[in-house]
């Protein structure tokens, strides 16, 4: 029954389902590579924030995640190369979670608030980045379609 079942292919063939599937990607590819932007925009406060979390080279993580955010929120968004956009913002947001919204380390009840809503933020966002990777090597509705499978 499993596997009958892991052998159903995907399918967009409900009504809206490819425009919905569409909006969604947009909505989370967008917002991430918006994110990716910000790093860009504001590095020095970044790279504050990172040096501050004993992340190493500090600015070079800044700036990488940025490029990262962007060419994954983009690849989501418009469907190019979905399972390396998908796949590094999972990896990303996982990674983020815990080196940069560390709520349990941290004393001040309103920070520590804070680091919890964006270490929960990172989570979801890699669940739904893992669930597109799941689903990667499919046809995407309204997708520009070059990938690696």
């Amino acid at each position: 029954m499993i596997a009958e079942l892991l052998t159903i292919p995907l399918q967009f063939d409900t009504t809206l389902s490819g425009e919905l599937f569409l909006v969604g990607r947009l909505l989370f590819g967008g917002v991430l590579a918006f994110m990716g932007l910000n790093h860009f925009l504001d590095v020095d406060t970044m790279a504050g924030y990172a040096e501050f979390k004993r992340l190493p080279a500090p600015r070079f993580s800044v700036i990488a995640s940025g490029v990262l955010l962007v060419l994954g929120g983009v690849g989501v968004a418009i469907g190019l190369y979905p399972v390396l956009a998908a796949g590094g913002l999972a990896v990303f947001l996982l990674v983020s979670a815990v080196t940069m919204h560390d709520f349990w380390a941290v004393d001040d009840p309103e920070q520590r608030q804070s680091e919890l809503t964006g270490f929960l933020k990172n989570v979801y966002g890699a669940g739904a980045a893992f669930a597109l990777l799941a689903i990667g090597g499919t046809s995407w509705p309204y997708a520009v379609g070059i990938g690696l499978f």
